[in-house]
């Protein structure tokens, strides 16, 4: 009788058990449902929405890259003819800022402009030999492409890349993954292989400047076609190059060892920016002609002086913090 009982009990829990596990299998299948439906309206929105800006003739400040390479080529060739009839350009010291994000050793953000057009600049930056202008890469040990969809490419790079500060330098191994677009002109980079850097990871971004907007008296461009009018065709693109850029050690020193570190990253920093700077007002040369040979001295030089100054500035601070630590160090003693 106890075990008849004891059966009865039993199929009902069972039966009941799976009621439950029915009804929680309907509601997380109306749940996953309402997600997919949700998803499936915001993409269709958004695709109208594209499609309405789109018929509404809205415009880029450059010309949207085309699929065909030869409209990018007839563009690039277009805004190097206006470099070519007026090369004149004076390079200004790049914005730098430092901060230093909990748990890393420094974010560097960079901003600078660039007397040529951003297809000039991004090749630059993209550029697989671009060891003769980088003088901090000592050897590129192995390059492999792992994606290429024509204008967006994904690159696996390992280099050895050289450092300075003030009277050190050394060489640091870099294995990190690169992703290319030309069609925003923009190259994110993350490192690959984890070893001394737990993190090291950034971005590039190449956009346009309009050089010349204030022949345009009546208004301000604001698109290429505009630009391209009120300058009858002769009007110069440059460009305006931001580097973001995050380095975060296995293990953060503490100070004084940090600052050195941060200043090394610092100095290796100005020195890209200077080979960059360098080797555009020599395409400008070269585009120019022999008459720009005075042009691209004078610039080399006010570049060296500007990163001279920086180079002192360095100099100044650790004076500064070895100051203060002295009379801090001499505050407690006299405390004690």
């Amino acid at each position: 009788m106890a075990d008849i009982e004891m059966g009865k009990l039993i199929d009902t829990t069972f039966s009941k058990g799976k009621e439950c596990t029915l009804a929680v299998s309907s509601a997380v299948g109306n749940l996953v449902q309402f997600q997919q439906n949700l998803h499936n309206s915001l993409k269709t929105h958004l695709r109208q929405l594209v499609m309405s800006k789109q018929k509404n003739g809205a415009r880029s400040l450059m010309p949207v890259e085309k699929e065909s390479p030869s409209v990018v080529e007839a563009n690039y060739h277009k805004q190097l003819e206006a470099w070519r009839e007026n090369p004149s350009w004076v390079d200004q010291p790049p914005k730098i800022k430092v901060s230093v994000p909990k748990g890393s050793l420094c974010n560097l953000n960079v901003m600078f402009k660039v007397g040529l057009p951003p297809d000039a600049i991004y090749n630059i930056v993209v550029d697989p030999e671009n060891k003769r202008v980088f003088k901090n890469i000592k050897e590129v040990i192995s390059r492999k492409v792992l994606v290429d969809e024509g204008f967006r490419q994904v690159v696996e790079v390992e280099q050895a890349a050289l450092w300075r500060f003030l009277w050190w330098s050394g060489t640091i191994s870099v294995h990190v993954i690169v992703e290319q677009n030309r069609k925003d002109r923009t190259v994110k980079f993350k490192q690959g292989k984890t070893g001394f850097m737990k993190r090291f990871e950034g971005s590039w971004k190449v956009e346009p400047i309009f050089v010349d907007e204030h022949v345009c008296s009546s208004h301000k461009p604001k698109t290429w076609e505009d630009y391209n009018s009120c300058t009858q065709g002769k009007g110069r693109v440059g460009s305006i190059v931001s580097l973001d850029q995050l380095i975060q050690p296995a293990l953060v020193p503490p100070p004084p060892i940090s600052w050195y570190l941060r200043g090394i990253t610092t100095r290796t920093t100005e020195m890209l920016i200077s080979d960059l700077l360098a080797e555009a007002a020599r395409l400008r040369c070269a585009i120019g002609g022999a008459e720009t040979t005075k042009e691209l001295e004078a610039s080399e030089h006010e570049n060296f002086q500007n990163l001279s100054w920086a180079f002192d500035d360095i100099k100044k601070r650790w004076h500064l913090r070895r100051k203060e630590r002295h009379h801090k160090n001499r505050r407690n003693l006299m405390a004690n």
